[in-house]
Parts: structure tokens; C-alpha cells; sequence
């Protein structure tokens, strides 16, 4: 056991299992900041002035291994990459000339020319791409803290801005977000760099039965925050009083700075219907609140309530956000899955994330015309396999009205739950 630790690490990080991340954001609920309660809208971030973009072409280098060196200083502001050739962000490699997908089920996408020996992936074919790209930083952002967001990368990232190395992270299904601001220049443009490889040890966690390919999949964009902000907010919203009544259970926590939540549950017309001031101790909250006669959410009724949340320091609004809420309970009595104390015949699907031309990478159009086939075809349900979506397919299931069973990013198809998977060690 002690050869095995010390072996792992001496290797680099994308072959070292106890390494997933290096100064990555803690995971947190999915929302979008406004500077206010009255800018708050429901929709993407391009509505809000705290968020920019980083999609589009990418100055772009593929390396055949990962054992290939790269080029001295190519993180560097002054490096020339004119001689690069370009890629998609979001993209995948292997549908831009670089590589071929492979589809396999059970098995690693090595399998019959390369010997399983997890946590170490080939370094054969194993290859590797690299990514520069001029990033403007609006110059009313000064002050504030800055942060990159990468939503999905398969199969890992490292991330320099402005030459300096600023994180790693690995899990091709999460979004990966970093605090850049000791690194940016607000008002200025700035070199954002990033490498990416094919494998890592992570794939080991990754063996879905898919289409393997590489690259980024889902929006990237930079954002910036008041440096006193809310870190998340969780909430939970059931029935009570036989299903007539609904209760809203939120919980939030926050930097220091933030002296309270105003909070408000609102109709759909906007009519306000619950609120409060609730202050924070010691960076925690707790609120709840129940509304009478509630309109329950249901995939035939996907009745929707808004709930504004608007972070104070106790004279004025630091930063806002918007969440739908609907009131469901589910529950199992005599083996039987009730909805609102009402038996549901599931009429579900598996549903990959996956474009005939893209691969990986669906746009919210695509999404949402995805979802409006699943509904025309009378589908209730759907299944994210083997991986956790695009947080805005969860938004359209919650206003089109789908039952959703969400699951991790964790499937070990190459030797399912042996003794040599991963999985089994915490």
C-alpha cells in the first residue's frame, strides 16, 4: 500500500486519483447575479451586465501524447501563436479535424490496445490540446471579484490567466469555476491560457457506455461579484394539509459583509405572496414560509412560483437572484410512487447529452427543442445518463413539465464494481 501511495505520487497530477482540483470553486446551486431585485430576470446569464462571454474561436494547439513538451512559455502574454490554428469553445476535438470519436459501452476507449492500469491512462494516444485567447475585462468590474466559469471539459483542465498558473480541475460533467481575480486587469485585455487531455485518471470514473470524444461542451463565460456575496441557497418546497398548502423550506450561506436576505415568493402575475428579512448568523440562515391554496407542480400542471433573493448589508442591495419554485411531494406508500398524493404512470427516457453535428455541445435552442419533442410524444420522464446535464435542461424540466432522475458522473463500465474500481475508495 505504501508503494502504491508513494507511486502516485511521484506521477502528475492527471494520473494521481487523490488530485481532482487545484483552487477550484466549491460546487454550489445554479444561479445567475444581478446587481439588483429590479434587474432580476428568469432566462441566461446574457441578461445580466456582471456577465461576458468567452465562447467563439480559440487560438488552438493539438499534441498528439501528453508526453509531448509543450511550448517553452506558451502561456506566456508575449507568446506568439500565430502559427495556431483555431478552435470552437464550446467544441469538440475529434469533430474538428483532430482524432477520431470512438464509441464503446463496456470497455475504455483503449480497449484491445492498451492494458488497464487504473489510475494511470495510456499515455499513448493520449492526447493533449492547448488554448489562448485575448479576454476583455470590463473596467466597471474593478473593485469587484472576478471569476472564470467553464461548464463542462472532458477530460480535464489546467488554466493560466495572464502567465500565472491559476487552477486544475478534472470531472468531464461539472462546471469548473475559479476565482481570477488576483490575476485579471479590469479594463484591459488578458491572456487567458488552458490545457486540456484527452484522458486522465478521472476517466476511470467515467466509463459510460457513449460516444468518447474530447473538449468543452457547455457555455464559458468570466462573471464578477461585490466581494461580499452569497456563497448558495438550497431549498426545498413540498405540500401539507392534504397536498392543499405549500411550505418552503431555504437555507443560505454567505461572506462576510452580507447582514441579510430579503426574500419574496411571487406569483406568476408578480403579485407578491410571502416575504421576509432574514438575517444571517455567523454567515447562516434558515426561512421558511407556507402559502395557502398553492397551485402544486405536477408534469400535467408545471406550475411555477418565483422567488427573488436580494443579499443586504443592512442599509443597501448588495447583489440579487431569481429561482422558479414549484410545490411537489413525492412519496412511496404500498409500493406505489405517489405525486401529490396521486399515483404517476412514468413514461420515461434515457436522455444523453448529445448533438448529431455537435456531439457533446447542445445549445439552450437545441435543449429546448428537445424538450418539446419529449412533450408532443406524451414523455413525462427522463433519465440524465450517466452524468449530471446542462443546468438549464433542469430549468426547462421544471417549466415544461418533466419528472427528472439526475445522477452522478460515476459509471465504471471497464470493470464495474471489482475490486479495482476506483469508486470503492473515498
Amino acid at each position: 500500500m505504501l508503494v502504491a501511495l508513494s507511486a502516485m505520487a511521484a506521477e502528475p497530477r492527471h494520473r494521481n486519483p487523490n488530485i481532482n482540483s487545484v483552487n477550484r470553486e466549491p460546487m454550489r446551486s445554479s444561479f445567475i447575479v444581478y446587481p439588483s431585485a429590479a434587474e432580476v430576470q428568469s432566462g441566461n446569464e446574457v441578461a445580466s451586465p456582471l456577465y461576458r462571454s468567452i465562447d467563439g474561436e480559440w487560438k488552438f494547439l493539438w499534441l498528439e501524447n501528453v508526453l509531448t513538451p509543450n511550448p517553452v512559455g506558451f502561456e506566456a502574454v508575449e507568446f506568439d501563436d500565430s502559427n495556431w490554428r483555431t478552435m470552437p469553445i464550446p467544441g469538440l476535438w475529434e469533430l474538428n479535424g483532430y482524432g477520431d470519436p470512438v464509441y464503446i459501452s463496456h470497455g475504455w476507449p483503449w480497449l484491445n490496445w492498451a492494458d488497464n492500469r487504473p489510475p494511470f491512462p495510456p499515455k499513448e494516444r493520449n492526447h493533449k490540446g492547448l488554448y489562448r485567447r485575448e479576454i476583455e475585462v470590463p473596467a466597471e468590474w474593478s473593485g469587484k471579484n472576478i471569476y472564470v466559469h467553464i461548464g463542462s471539459v472532458t477530460s480535464n483542465v489546467t488554466l493560466w490567466v495572464n502567465g500565472k498558473e491559476v487552477g486544475y480541475s478534472e470531472d468531464s460533467k461539472l462546471e469548473a469555476e475559479f476565482d481570477i481575480t488576483p490575476y485579471v486587469n479590469a479594463g484591459a485585455k488578458n491572456t487567458f491560457t488552458m490545457e486540456v487531455h484527452r484522458w486522465c485518471d478521472g476517466t476511470f470514473f467515467e466509463d459510460q457506455d457513449m460516444w468518447r470524444m474530447t473538449g468543452f461542451a457547455r457555455e464559458s463565460y468570466i462573471y464578477a461579484r461585490d466581494k461580499r456575496h452569497i456563497k448558495d441557497v438550497k431549498f426545498v418546497a413540498g405540500l401539507e394539509n392534504g397536498y392543499k398548502d405549500g411550505v418552503l423550506n431555504l437555507t443560505a450561506e454567505a461572506t462576510e459583509g452580507v447582514k441579510a436576505l430579503n426574500l419574496s415568493l411571487l406569483h406568476k402575475s408578480g403579485k407578491k405572496l410571502k416575504g421576509a428579512t432574514v438575517p444571517f448568523v455567523d454567515g447562516k440562515l434558515a426561512w421558511s414560509c407556507n402559502v395557502k391554496s398553492v397551485r402544486a407542480w405536477s408534469a400535467e400542471t408545471p406550475n411555477l412560483y418565483k422567488l427573488v433573493v436580494e443579499a443586504t448589508d443592512g442599509k443597501q442591495t448588495i447583489e440579487a437572484m431569481a429561482f422558479d419554485v414549484g410545490f411537489r411531494t413525492v412519496e412511496i406508500k404500498d409500493k406505489q410512487v405517489l405525486v401529490n398524493g396521486k399515483a404517476v404512470l412514468f413514461k420515461g427516457v434515457n436522455r444523453h447529452e448529445m448533438h448529431p453535428e455537435k456531439g457533446y455541445h447542445l445549445s439552450f435552442e437545441d435543449m429546448e427543442r428537445d424538450m418539446k419533442v419529449l412533450k408532443e410524444l406524451n414523455i413525462n420522464a427522463v433519465r440524465t445518463c450517466h452524468y449530471p446535464d446542462d443546468p438549464r435542461w433542469y430549468d426547462l424540466c421544471n417549466r415544461y413539465g418533466i419528472y427528472l432522475v439526475s445522477e452522478a458522473d460515476v459509471e465504471t463500465h471497464g470493470y464495474g464494481y471489482g475490486p479495482q474500481c476506483l469508486a470503492k475508495h473515498e
